[in-house]
């Protein structure tokens, strides 16, 4: 028997070694996956493999593109392709180099591509991966097999015997899946495709500097930091758009900028292609930029610097062709989602024009340093739907210590607002619906890499959603999934997409 490390090679050395092995008029057999938790239904899959040529290659999912939510994998990289290396029928494994096995196909050549009968059923593949690996397997002449072997979840086993999820998540998990199915949530998000939504909001740029810090200064009362690099992100409206956009086809994005510093050609190359725009220049301000100063180790954030004009909201001329665009265009819209982030966009008036045109209103008013006390959810007479977070509420209702219900309430009697989720944090979120009360779910992860943007995600994905009537639990499981997800991605550096919330939904109620 091979030892098991003498198994083990990177991708250019199995090229070689499976080039060579060919000339020798070898069959090689390709299996690809994730292989978190090493199951029988895995053993019997590479026997049956096996079985169609001479060889078996196993390539593995590297870490950073297993994209089955937070905490997985839970065995990283090199543990997955030691375990399926000490598998005697398995004659080399690779850890792979890119996010599919499609590259990897065309590169090792193998005669057969082995897939499990999930597979089978090619249509079910959220990913739609299977269609692409096909292709590639048949560009290198060779062909795809399906086995037939006794199947198990990776993600149910270990959601039973390894659970990454804290213990009020399971419970909750084990109720929900009573009721509802992750079919069901994924349909429901499949349905909103051909929403008609119009985003308006503030555009900010969000800058990341990373610094190091050297030590006090012996001048002054500060630390000294070293610079490393800059990120830059688009934030804000921006953000909250390129949210929505991987999940409905038609958005507009409504938003002003400044004549100074405007940014407009980053913000167009990095807004999706199926974003519409329509900006406002403002003469007397730049474009918010938000930079702040981050210590890389543990993205600890050290300090911020706002680069925006918060002494007056738009000049009048500007408010009023703004106020004139909605009159005209709102009403062509199934809905407008607002991401009011209180640097003078939304005004009075504006906010008149808006509750008058909208068919559907997705409201989230947000408190930040440069507004607190002065951006109120409150600021709105009617909404469809509100998300906002625990302080957000607090501050509407000028109350610190009420229960959240009764402040809910209070929200609800304000703005006749039907749908009403408050956001907690590492809480989870409070949800509330007219016709259903109130729930609450607990948060799903409490693996943070960065926590910038999290409600942005939360409220874009679940808006549309919330248009569609879906059961208000329901509601709230989708947007703590993507809230989950967000807060693994360093500041808006990618958008909540639609097949990693599916994959997460799948494994969260596996």
């Amino acid at each position: 028997m091979k030892d098991i490390y003498s198994k083990i090679k990177n991708l250019s050395e199995l090229a070689l070694i499976i080039k060579n092995l060919k000339k020798q008029h070898k069959k090689i057999v390709h299996c690809h996956g994730v292989f978190d938790l090493l199951h029988p239904g895995h053993i019997k899959h590479f026997a049956a493999a096996k079985k169609e040529g001479d060889i078996l290659v196993v390539t593995v999912t590297r870490d950073e593109y297993v994209d089955k939510g937070p905490g997985r994998p839970v065995f990283n990289e090199y543990l997955r392709a030691e375990s399926i290396a000490a598998i005697e029928c398995v004659d080399f494994v690779a850890i792979n180099e890119w996010p599919t096995a499609i590259q990897t196909i065309r590169l090792l050549k193998p005669d057969f591509y082995v897939k499990g009968r999930d597979y089978a059923k090619k249509e079910e593949d959220l990913s739609r991966k299977i269609f692409d690996e096909e292709r590639a397997i048949k560009s290198v002449s060779g062909r795809i097999i399906f086995t037939d072997e006794i199947s198990f979840s990776s993600s149910t086993l270990i959601n039973t015997f390894l659970t990454p999820y804290p213990e009020e998540a399971k419970e909750f998990f084990e109720r929900f899946k009573k009721r509802y199915s992750a079919k069901d949530m994924i349909e429901t998000l499949q349905k909103i495709r051909k929403t008609k939504v119009l985003v308006i909001g503030d555009a900010i740029i969000d800058e990341y500097h990373y610094c190091v810090g050297l030590g006090k200064s012996q001048k002054d009362n500060i630390i000294a930091t070293k610079f490393l690099k800059e990120e830059v992100f688009a934030g804000g409206v921006l953000a909250a758009a390129n949210h929505l956009a991987g999940f409905c086809e038609d958005v507009t994005l409504l938003t002003c900028i400044g004549n100074q510093n405007n940014y407009r050609s980053f913000i167009d190359k990095h807004l999706k292609p199926n974003i519409k725009t329509k900006f406002f220049y403002r003469n007397d301000a730049p474009t918010v930029v938000k930079r702040r100063f981050v210590d890389p180790a543990f993205l600890n954030k050290l300090f911020e610097i706002c680069y925006l004009k918060d002494t007056s909201v738009i000049p009048k001329d500007l408010e009023e062709k703004i106020k004139h665009y909605l009159e005209k265009n709102l009403k062509e819209f199934d809905m407008a989602l607002v991401a009011d982030f209180g640097h003078g966009l939304i005004t009075p008036r504006i906010v008149k024009a808006i509750c008058k045109s909208a068919k559907y209103l997705a409201l989230n008013v947000q408190t930040n340093s440069a507004n607190i006390g002065f951006n109120l959810i409150t600021k709105f007479p009617r909404a469809d739907y509100i998300c906002i977070d625990e302080p957000e509420l607090r501050l509407a209702c000028h109350d610190k210590f009420s229960d959240l219900k009764k402040l809910v309430n209070n929200i609800h009697a304000k703005t006749r607002c039907g749908k009403i989720i408050i956001t907690r944090g590492h809480k989870g979120s409070l949800v509330f619906s007219q016709k259903e009360g109130f729930r609450e779910i607990p948060v799903f992860s409490k693996e943070v890499v960065d926590r910038i943007g999290a409600g942005d995600a939360y409220f874009s994905v679940t808006s549309p959603c919330a248009l569609k009537n879906i059961p208000i639990e329901m509601l709230g499981f989708i947007g703590n999934a993507a809230g989950a997800i967000k807060v693994l991605i360093v500041g808006n550096r990618a958008s909540v997409e639609p097949i990693a919330l599916f994959k997460y939904i799948t494994t969260l109620l596996k």
